[in-house]
C-alpha cells in the first residue's frame, strides 16, 4: 500500500499524451454527440403553406461556425450536430421578402423554429431575442421526446448556490433530489439522486467527454458554476448515444471565447458572525464554532484572432476553515478517557497517555478549479475545440466528528486532470462526422494523523451511517458498518468517441461508437495491523468504577470489559484495467408535421470488469475452501456481460404542427455496471492466495452475474400559453433489475458448518420507481420568471438494514429466505412529495431577488438490533418493537425544507463594465432538518430499551426495575446528531442558517 502511494506522478506524461491525441483528432471529428443539439426549420408563407426550397443559413453568434440547407418538398429543413449557443437563422426564397431571427440551441436541445415569410412587397420582419436563456425561456421542443431541464449560465449565475456543486444545480429539475455526498475520496463531490436512486448510477458528460468515477459510481471532476454555458439534467428517454446510466444523464457545456473580450471578478465571504450555530454539531453552551469561507473566482475570455481564434479560462479557489467543536458530553468523556491513561488504567491495552483535550478542532479545506479552453474555427466545415481542466483540493482532520480526538483523522490530498480535444467536420450538406478524445485521471490519498497501531473505541463515539470508523482514539480504520473506502485511488480514463449524422429526407440518422480504456482503476484499503478495543461502557463509567478494567480477561468474559478484535496486516491494494466499447443507431423520423418518432438501439459490453491484479476470481481463496468443504454454494467465477442490448423507441406528437403543445411517450433499456466498490473484498481476496492469510471475511462475486439494468417507461405533455405561461406534466417509471446485493453466509446456514463464513456478492435485486410531476412556468418580460415544480413518487426496492435503488450497500436479512418478509420496502430516498421554488424578481433600483426554496416530505431509515433475529448466524437484523418485527425503512425522519435567498443590485461603471455587489441567505428560517439521519442502532438509543432481542420497554434506571412501555415506534426516533455532514457538506440534512456577502465585476 505505501508504495501505491509514493509511486511517481501519473500525470508526468499528459502533454505526451494531449499532443498524441490532437495528431489524432486531425483525422475526423469531434463533439460529443450528446452535448450537441439540433434544429428543424420549417418556413411557411402568409397563408400557413409550406414554402419548398427556400434557402436557409444559419450562423452562430460571435462564431464563425456556418451552416446551409434548402427546405424539402414539406418545407422543412433539419441542421444536426450543431454546437449550444445562439444562433441567426436567414431564410430567402422566391417572391417572398428576407426573413431571420435568433433561436439558442441547448445542450442536446432540438428546438423548432417556424418562420412565416411575407411577399417580397412587404416589411422584412427581425426577431431579435430579449435576453439570454433561462429556465423559463426555453423553447417547447415538438420533436424531441427526452424528458429533460435546461438549467443555463443565467441562472447559475442568478440562483443562490450554497454549494456551488453539481448537486446545488441538478436539484432544480423534477425527478431529482439532494443526497449526501457517498465518497469520502472525493472531497465536495455531491451526489443527486435520480428516481429514488443512491445517486451513484447517473452519467456525467463534460463537453461530451466521460466524467464518471468508475469505482464508488456518480460525479468524478468537479467544475467551477463559472465555466459552465450550460447545465442539462435529462431524467427519462435520452437516447441511444448515452451510455453508462440507469438513473440519470447531466450533460455540461462549458464556456466558450468569442469575438468579445469578457471576463469578470468574484469574491464570496462566509464567516461565523454570518452563521447559525449547527445545533447538531455544535450545541449550547459550547462557544459557536469557528468557521471561515473565502471564494475568489476569475473568468477571462476573448478573440486570439477575430472570427478564427478564440480563448475562455476560468479559475476558482476556495478557502475554507471550519472546525469541529467538542459538546459538553465529548469534552468530558475525552477528560475522563485521558484521566483513565493517567492512572495507568489503559496501558494493558497499549495506551500510556491520551495526550492535550482539545476544545475544537481546525479542519481546513482548500481547493482549486481551473478550466482553460481554446475554439478554432479552421473553415466553414471544420472546426475544433481544446480544453484543459483540473482541480486540486486537500483537507487536514478530514473524517474528524464529534466524538472522535484528532488522531482518528487524516490529511486528505485529491487532484484531478482532463483533457479534451473536439473536432467537427461537415463532409456534405447532410453527412457530418463528429469525434471526440480525451485523457483524464484521479490520485487520491489519505494519511492517517496516526499510526500506532491501536484503537479505543467507545459508545459516545459510535456512528453508524459517517466514516469515523468506531474509534474514539487512535487509528481508523475507514471501516463502516456500510463499507469500507480506500486510503490511495487512482484512476485513468482514455476515450475515443466517433459519431456520425446523415439527414435524408424525414429521418435524421446518428449511429456511433465509443470506446473508453482504462489502464488504471486501482486503490487500497487500510490494510495495516491494528487491534481495536470496544468499550460496552463510556469512560466516565471506568472512572467512576476504578479497578474494572484491571480484572478483565480474554479467558473470562466481563459485560464491562471491552471485546478485542485484530485486522491486519493485509495486502488491501486492488487494481483492474478495463476497456468498455458502446455501439448505438439512432433515427428521428418525421412522420408528419406532427409527429416525431425517435427509435434506437444501444449494445455496451465491458472487458476485465471482475480481473483484480491480473487475476480472474478462480484464484480467490474461498472459492476452493467453498468447494473443500463441500458446498456448492459458488460453481464458478463470473464473466463479462454480453447481452446488454438497449432498445430505446419515443414518439413526439405536437396537435396540428403546434409550436407551442408537445405530447411525449417513451420505454427504454439502461444498463450501468459500475459501482464496483461493493465488490472490493473479492478484488482484494486474489493477492492472498490463501484463506489464512485473509483478515477479513472472505468475499466471492456470483457466477451468474447480469449486468444491473432500468426499464424506463414515461409520458409528457407540454403547453405553453401565450401569456407567458407554461405547464408541464410528466409521468416517470422505473423497474430497476439485478441489482447489487450482498449476502453473508455464516458456517451451518446455507453452507456447511466446516466452510468458512463468506460475503456472497449477487446482482439479483428489483426495484421499482413512480413518479408524477407537475411544473409550471411564468415568464413576464424582463421583470419576472417563476419555476416551481410539485413530484409525487413512490420508490421501493429490497434490502435489510440499508435498502438503496442501484447501489452496492443493500443486504439481505436471512441468506435462508432473501426475498422474505419485511424485506421489501421504501429506498433510503424514498420521497413521496417534494417541491422545488425558483423565481428571479427585478425589482426598481436595479435591484435583483432570487430564491431556490425546497421543501419535502420525511426520508425513511432503517431500525436494526445486534441480535441475530432470523437465526442465520448474523448478530444483526432489523429491530424486533412489542414482538413484531419491523421492516425495511420503516421509520421516517423529519420532512425538510430550506429556503435559499439572494440580493444583488447591478451598477454601471462606464459601458462596459458593471459591478454587483450580493448578499446570499441559506435556510433563511434556520430549520433544523436532521432528516432521516437518526439513531439506526437500537442498542444506541441514550435511554437503553429493555431487551433488544425484542423491545417492549425503555428503562428508565440501571436495573431495569422501573420502565416506560413503547406504544409507537417513534418513540424510538433519536436525532444522530453530527451526522450531516456523513462524507463532506450535509445535502439532505442542509445547513443551519448561513449568510455570504461577495461582490462581483463584469467586464
Amino acid at each position: 500500500m505505501k508504495q501505491l502511494m509514493k509511486q511517481p506522478d501519473r500525470f508526468a506524461l499528459l502533454p505526451t499524451i494531449c499532443a498524441v491525441l490532437l495528431a489524432l483528432g486531425a483525422s475526423g471529428a469531434v463533439r460529443g454527440q450528446d452535448v450537441q443539439g439540433s434544429l428543424l426549420v420549417a418556413v411557411e408563407d402568409g397563408s400557413g403553406g409550406r414554402v419548398p426550397g427556400a434557402r436557409v443559413a444559419l450562423a452562430q453568434e460571435k462564431s464563425a461556425f456556418e451552416r446551409t440547407g434548402t427546405t424539402d418538398s414539406r418545407g422543412e429543413v433539419r441542421f444536426a450536430l450543431l454546437p449550444p449557443g445562439s444562433y441567426e437563422v436567414r431564410v430567402e426564397a422566391g417572391g417572398f421578402a428576407r426573413k431571420s431571427a435568433v433561436v439558442a440551441v441547448a445542450v442536446g436541445g432540438q428546438p423548432t423554429l417556424l418562420l412565416r415569410l411575407q411577399l417580397r412587397t412587404g416589411k422584412e420582419s427581425v426577431r431579435v431575442r430579449e435576453q439570454e436563456e433561462s429556465l423559463t425561456s426555453q423553447p417547447v421542443e415538438t420533436t424531441s421526446n427526452t424528458i429533460k431541464t435546461v438549467i443555463g449560465a443565467k441562472d447559475l449565475e442568478q440562483i443562490p448556490l450554497a454549494a456551488r456543486s453539481f448537486a446545488s444545480i441538478a436539484i432544480m429539475a423534477p425527478f431529482t433530489a439532494p443526497v449526501e455526498p457517498s465518497d469520502p475520496t472525493k472531497a465536495r463531490i455531491t451526489a443527486v439522486s435520480f428516481g429514488g436512486s443512491s445517486g451513484l448510477n447517473v452519467d456525467l458528460s463534460v463537453d461530451g467527454g466521460n466524467n464518471n468515477d468508475d469505482y464508488i459510481g456518480g460525479f468524478l471532476q468537479n467544475y467551477s458554476p463559472e465555466a459552465m454555458q450550460e447545465f442539462v439534467v435529462r431524467t427519462a428517454q435520452y437516447g441511444a448515444d448515452t451510455p453508462n446510466t440507469n438513473g440519470g444523464s447531466v450533460i455540461i457545456s462549458t464556456k466558450r471565447g468569442d469575438d468579445d473580450w469578457h471576463g469578470s471578478l468574484s469574491y464570496y465571504y462566509r464567516g461565523k458572525d454570518l452563521n447559525a450555530r449547527n445545533v447538531l454539531d455544535n450545541p449550547e453552551p459550547n462557544p459557536k464554532q469557528p468557521f471561515s469561507r473565502q471564494d475568489g473566482v476569475a473568468t477571462f475570455g476573448g478573440p486570439l484572432k477575430p472570427g478564427k481564434l478564440w480563448f475562455f479560462s476560468s479559475y476558482e479557489y476556495i478557502d475554507e476553515n471550519a472546525s469541529v467543536a467538542y459538546s459538553d458530553l465529548s469534552l468530558s468523556e475525552f477528560n475522563a478517557l485521558a484521566q483513565l491513561a493517567e492512572n495507568g488504567e489503559l496501558n494493558r491495552f497499549g495506551v500510556s497517555s491520551i495526550g492535550t483535550i482539545p476544545s475544537a478542532v481546525g479542519v481546513p479545506f482548500r481547493d482549486t478549479l481551473f478550466s482553460t479552453r481554446v475554439d478554432w474555427a479552421q473553415s466553414s466545415r471544420l472546426q475544433w475545440f481544446v480544453r484543459g481542466s483540473l482541480d486540486r483540493n486537500h483537507t487536514q482532520n478530514d473524517l474528524l466528528q464529534q466524538g472522535t480526538l484528532p488522531s482518528t483523522g487524516a490529511t486528505t490530498v485529491s487532484n484531478y486532470y482532463n483533457v479534451l480535444v473536439n473536432q467537427q467536420y461537415q463532409f456534405s450538406g447532410s453527412w457530418l462526422g463528429s469525434l471526440n478524445v480525451q485523457a483524464s485521471g484521479f490520485h487520491h490519498t489519505k494519511e492517517r494523523n496516526s499510526t500506532l497501531g491501536l484503537g479505543l473505541d467507545f459508545p459516545f463515539s459510535a456512528n453508524f451511517l459517517t466514516t469515523s470508523g468506531r474509534e474514539t482514539f487512535g487509528d481508523n480504520q475507514f471501516a463502516t458498518s456500510i463499507t469500507a473506502f480506500p486510503v490511495a485511488r487512482d484512476q485513468q480514463k482514455y476515450q475515443f468517441r466517433y459519431d456520425v449524422s446523415h439527414i435524408a429526407g424525414r429521418h435524421a440518422v446518428r449511429f456511433g461508437v465509443n470506446l473508453i480504456h482504462e489502464p488504471v482503476l486501482r486503490g487500497a484499503l487500510s490494510a495495516n495491523e491494528e487491534t481495536l478495543f470496544s468499550f460496552p461502557q463510556e469512560p466516565s463509567f471506568y472512572v467512576g468504577n476504578p479497578g474494572v478494567l484491571a480484572t478483565c480477561s480474554t479467558n473470562t468474559p466481563d459485560p464491562d470489559c471491552p471485546a478485542v478484535s485484530t485486522s491486519g496486516p493485509s495486502d488491501g491494494s486492488f487494481s483492474q484495467s478495463l476497456r468498455r466499447l458502446g455501439f448505438y443507431a439512432e433515427d428521428s423520423w418525421r412522420v408528419t408535421p406532427s409527429v416525431t418518432v425517435n427509435a434506437g438501439l444501444r449494445y455496451d459490453t465491458t472487458f476485465g470488469l471482475f480481473t483484480a491484479s491480473g487475476h480472474s476470481q478462480s484464484v480467490n481463496p474461498a472459492l476452493a475452501a467453498l468447494q473443500a468443504a463441500g458446498s456448492n454454494l459458488v460453481n464458478g467465477i463470473p464473466r463479462d456481460y454480453r447481452k446488454a442490448f438497449a432498445p430505446r423507441l419515443g414518439v413526439a406528437w405536437a396537435p396540428g404542427g403546434s409550436s407551442r403543445t408537445v405530447i411525449r411517450a417513451g420505454a427504454g433499456l439502461y444498463f450501468m455496471d459500475l459501482l464496483q466498490n461493493g465488490w472490493v473484498d473479492a478484488f482484494t481476496a486474489v493477492n492472498s492466495f490463501n484463506l489464512a492469510n485473509l483478515t477479513s471475511t472472505p468475499a466471492l462475486i456470483d457466477p451468474n452475474y447480469h449486468t444491473p439494468y432500468t426499464l424506463t417507461a414515461s409520458a409528457g405533455f407540454e403547453h405553453a400559453f401565450a401569456n407567458g405561461w407554461r405547464l408541464n406534466v410528466t409521468y416517470e417509471h422505473q423497474t430497476g433489475m439485478h441489482q447489487y446485493r450482498r449476502y453473508e453466509y455464516t458456517p451451518g446456514f446455507g453452507i456447511p458448518a466446516a466452510a468458512p463464513g463468506v460475503s456472497l456478492f449477487r446482482s439479483d435485486n428489483r426495484s421499482v420507481y413512480d413518479g408524477l410531476a407537475i411544473q409550471a412556468q411564468y415568464r413576464f418580460s424582463k421583470r419576472f420568471e417563476l419555476t416551481a415544480n410539485y413530484v409525487w413518487s413512490r420508490a421501493n426496492t429490497w434490502g435489510a438494514t440499508v435498502g438503496e435503488l442501484s447501489d452496492y450497500v443493500n443486504g439481505v436479512s436471512s441468506v435462508l429466505n432473501p426475498f422474505g418478509p419485511g424485506d421489501y420496502g421504501p429506498s433510503g430516498e424514498d420521497i413521496r412529495q417534494r417541491f422545488v421554488l425558483i423565481g428571479v424578481l427585478q425589482l426598481p433600483w436595479k435591484i435583483e431577488a432570487s430564491t431556490l426554496s425546497q421543501f419535502e416530505s420525511a426520508r425513511p431509515f432503517t431500525m436494526f438490533t445486534p441480535f441475530d433475529v432470523n437465526g442465520d448466524g448474523v448478530p444483526q437484523d432489523r429491530a424486533v418493537i412489542n414482538g413484531v418485527q419491523t421492516s425495511l425503512d420503516q421509520f421516517r425522519g423529519r420532512p425538510f425544507y430550506q429556503v435559499d435567498f439572494r440580493v444583488s443590485r447591478n451598477i454601471a461603471l462606464g459601458e462596459r463594465a458593471t459591478l454587483r455587489p450580493f448578499a446570499e441567505f441559506f435556510n433563511l428560517f434556520n430549520r433544523q432538518n436532521p432528516g432521516n439521519n437518526y439513531l439506526p442502532d437500537i442498542s444506541a438509543l441514550p435511554t437503553p430499551v429493555n431487551d433488544i432481542a425484542n423491545a417492549t420497554a425503555f428503562c428508565r434506571n440501571a436495573s431495569c426495575t422501573q420502565s416506560q412501555p413503547i406504544r409507537s415506534i417513534n418513540q424510538l426516533r433519536v436525532p444522530a446528531g453530527a451526522l450531516g455532514d456523513f462524507f463532506g457538506l450535509g445535502t439532505t440534512v442542509g445547513i443551519p442558517f448561513a449568510a455570504q456577502i461577495g461582490i462581483k465585476v463584469i467586464f
